[in-house]
C-alpha cells in the first residue's frame, strides 16, 4: 500500500476512536444526570412516606385542626402523583414537580410548628424522632439536588465544548435544565406565620 493510504487510514482511525470515546463520554454524563434526578425523586418519596406517621402521631397526641391535616393529605397526594419524565423533562414539568414538593415542605413545617406547641411528654419523644427523620430526609434532598446540579453542569459543559459539541449536535444531546429553587424555597420561613396558619 501507498504511504498516503496509510495516512488516510490513520486519520480515519483517529477520528473514529475520538467519535466513539466522545459519544460514550456524553452517554455516561447523560446517564449521570438521569441518576441524580432519580436520587432527588427518591429523597422526596422518602419524605412523603414519613408524612402518614407524622400526621397520625400529631392526631394522637394533640387537639388538631382538620383543615391542617386535609391540606397535608392533599399536598402528599399531589406529590405522589407528581413525577418527572427524565427523558422529556421540560422546564414546565420541572416547575410543576418542584411546586408540588414545595407545597409538601410547607405543609410539613406547618404541622411540626403545631406539634411543637403541645407539651405532652409522649408527643415530644414521638415528634423528636419523626423530626429527626424528616431532617435526615431534607438533608438527603439537599445533597441529591447538589449532585444533580453538579452532574448537569458537567454534562452541559461537555456538550458545549469543542469538539464534543459536534458530536452532541449530531447525536441529539441537548442542554439539560438545572435545578432552580422556587421563590417559596428562597424565602426565610417565619415561625410565627406558621403557627398562626
Amino acid at each position: 500500500m501507498k504511504k498516503s493510504t496509510w495516512i488516510i487510514l490513520g486519520i480515519v482511525a483517529v477520528i473514529a476512536i475520538w467519535a466513539i470515546a466522545g459519544y460514550n463520554g456524553l452517554v455516561s454524563k447523560d446517564e449521570k444526570v438521569s441518576e441524580t434526578i432519580s436520587e432527588v425523586d427518591n429523597a422526596y418519596k422518602r419524605r412523603a412516606d414519613l408524612i402518614p406517621n407524622l400526621v397520625e402521631s400529631v392526631k394522637k397526641y394533640t387537639n388538631y385542626e382538620e383543615d391542617l391535616f386535609k391540606g397535608i393529605t392533599e399536598a402528599r397526594a399531589a406529590v405522589t402523583k407528581a413525577s418527572l419524565d427524565l427523558n422529556n423533562a421540560t422546564p414546565e414539568q420541572m416547575k410543576a414537580y418542584f411546586e408540588a414538593q414545595d407545597k409538601m415542605g410547607a405543609s410539613m413545617r406547618q404541622i411540626i410548628a403545631v406539634a411543637e406547641n403541645y407539651p405532652n411528654p409522649k408527643a415530644v419523644e414521638v415528634f423528636k424522632d419523626l423530626q429527626a427523620q424528616l431532617e435526615g430526609s431534607e438533608n438527603r434532598i439537599t445533597t441529591a439536588r447538589r449532585d444533580w446540579i453538579k452532574a448537569t453542569k458537567e454534562y452541559n459543559q461537555s456538550t458545549r465544548r469543542f469538539p464534543n459539541s459536534i458530536l452532541a449536535s449530531l447525536f441529539g444531546f441537548e442542554k439539560k435544565a438545572y435545578f432552580e429553587a422556587s421563590e417559596a424555597e428562597k424565602a426565610t420561613p417565619n415561625v410565627g406565620d406558621l403557627l398562626s396558619e
